[in-house]
């Protein structure tokens, strides 16, 4: 497949599927990167920090054709617009770049990230908020690192077993997050992340969930909270945590929805101190 200057992997439909997500991220994320040596400009989405690059689009594209491909079947939806219905009980949820405003002024914290999750509407029961996923896949390029895991593998860290997932309360850990600097004029928002915050032994702010995420699995980064993320946001690192043996949670307060993985004990601790804050009406 050739994308602008750009030519990409045409994957092996006989692939499982986490062979099948570990080659798509690796192939979006090298995309994105030689794009970006080319030389980008990006598009303001909704603020200064939101961005979108032709990269983004070109790493969509592709995973989107390798996927109607080699899964034909399965439903696919991706951060840039694509949504395509499937007819089995899947979806492939893609996150081309995630991290563009890092990937656009240089930085090596930004990623590709896709997750498989089952479609609510086959299986009820699931939050509408935190649907059932299967696996995920992380890739960041600059510094070769692949994460993977989901239901039926255990997560691994360039084919190694990621282990020794702590279980520490959250005044003994960093806790990674992010929150746009608007949102901190808005007490529904300020107020549970201020009460999260400060209970945490130190905090990261990178701007890529879905590194953030990788790092809470393998044990770098201690744990991690963030609101009203997007399934391509959350899905791929949940699945990630989950098969290293953490656990993550969805708690809502003053109407927004709050992604939370860690430990057992700090996703207990984040929850509630993220609920522990006056409700509005």
């Amino acid at each position: 497949m050739t994308t602008g200057r750009h030519t990409a992997t045409e994957l092996d439909p006989s692939l499982d599927d986490y062979q099948l997500a570990s080659a798509l991220v690796r192939e979006a994320g090298q995309l994105a990167l030689l794009m970006r040596m080319g030389g980008l400009q990006g598009e303001r989405k909704t603020s200064v920090s939101d961005v979108v690059t032709a990269a983004d689009h070109a790493a969509e594209a592709y995973v989107l054709d390798q996927l109607r491909r080699c899964r034909p079947d399965d439903g696919i939806l991706g951060e840039e617009g694509t949504s395509v219905a499937g007819t089995s009980d899947r979806t492939w949820v893609i996150d081309p770049v995630d991290g563009t405003y890092n990937f656009l002024h240089g930085s090596t914290y930004w990623c590709s990230a896709i997750a498989l999750k089952r479609d609510d509407s086959i299986h009820g029961g699931t939050s509408v908020a935190d649907p059932d996923v299967l696996l995920g896949a992380i890739y960041q390029p600059e510094l070769d690192k692949l994460w993977l895991g989901g239901e039926g593998r255990p997560a691994t860290l360039n084919g190694e077993s990621i282990t020794g997932f702590g279980d520490l309360p959250v005044s003994q850990i960093s806790a990674a997050t992010y929150i746009h600097p608007t949102w901190l004029a808005d007490p529904r928002a300020a107020m549970p992340w201020h009460a999260a915050a400060v209970s945490a032994a130190s905090l990261r702010m990178f701007g890529s969930g879905s590194c953030d995420l990788g790092r809470v699995a393998d044990g770098e980064l201690g744990c991690w909270f963030q609101h009203s993320c997007p399934e391509w946001d959350w899905l791929p690192g949940k699945a990630i945590v989950r098969a290293a043996g953490g656990d993550t949670a969805v708690v809502q307060v003053n109407g927004l929805n709050w992604f939370v993985a860690g430990g057992p004990t700090a996703v207990l601790e984040l929850s509630a101190a993220l609920a522990s804050v006056p409700q509005f009406a």
